[in-house]
């Protein structure tokens, strides 16, 4: 496998677990609590459709080839990984936090996949490094979406796809988040959730804008595929999982 030694602008050093460190990431702690809610949420009834539908967009725009170095910038605990690595490529997951670094590669044990905890907002990578590069649900926690998406553009080659997932404002999902969130204080307490249009507007080119997930979380899984269908159908922009792709001139 490729490895990072000839690829990085900033110093690394890789810790005991095997994870490139890149200086101090004090700011991953606000996830360092979350691994096991969050890859819990994906086994119940409608979590396992969440990702199965999910993961197919995702899929879909980023289109992994055999052989080619494809960053997962805010990987988180691998959830996507798995189903990347299954095509072939090699992958580099950076997140800011080390417990959910730590889960993704446990998860990834054996395949190429190497790990730097880093931050999105200043990635240690040189430019035109990576074929592709992608990053799901990771911009609703950055406020200059702007400044991190130019970072995700540095470090692709030219003609390379970016891919950017995130939460969409035109969705139920956002409005039930938002109360949740007041009530308990959870992880959305920080979210910044956007729309279709504002996604396209930080961008320097043109993409392609897509969504899923239009069923809610309290429907029945069998009620739920059939309404997920007729959304796709419907080229609905109120899906609660928003993604895009562009390719870099």
């Amino acid at each position: 496998m490729p490895g990072l030694s000839d690829g990085v602008d900033h110093p690394i050093r890789l810790n005991m677990e095997g994870v490139h460190v890149v200086g101090k990431k004090e700011e991953g702690r606000l996830f360092d609590g979350w691994p096991d809610r969050y890859d819990r949420w994906f086994t119940t009834p409608v979590g396992v459709l969440v990702k199965k539908f999910e993961g197919e967009l995702l899929l879909d725009l980023l289109r992994p080839g055999h052989g080619e170095i494809i960053l997962d910038a805010g990987c988180g605990t691998g959830v996507f990984t798995l189903d990347i690595l299954s095509f072939g490529p090699h992958l580099i997951g950076l997140d800011i936090s080390l417990p959910m670094l730590r889960r993704a590669g446990e998860k990834a044990k054996g395949y190429p996949f190497e790990m730097v905890l880093g931050d999105i907002a200043n990635l240690p990578f040189r430019e035109n490094l990576f074929d592709k590069v992608v990053s799901v649900t990771i911009f609703e926690f950055i406020e200059d979406a702007k400044g991190a998406l130019r970072e995700l553009f540095r470090v692709t080659k030219k003609q390379g796809g970016i891919v950017v997932a995130t939460l969409n404002s035109l969705s139920p999902w956002a409005s039930r988040r938002r109360a949740e969130a007041k009530k308990e204080h959870t992880l959305f307490d920080k979210a910044i959730f956007r729309s279709p249009d504002e996604l396209r507007s930080i961008a320097p080119v043109d993409g392609v804008i897509r969504t899923a997930i239009y069923f809610q979380k309290e429907d029945d899984p069998r009620v739920a595929v059939e309404i997920e269908w007729e959304g796709r159908e419907k080229n609905l922009n109120t899906g609660a999982f928003l993604a895009a792709r562009w390719e870099k001139p």
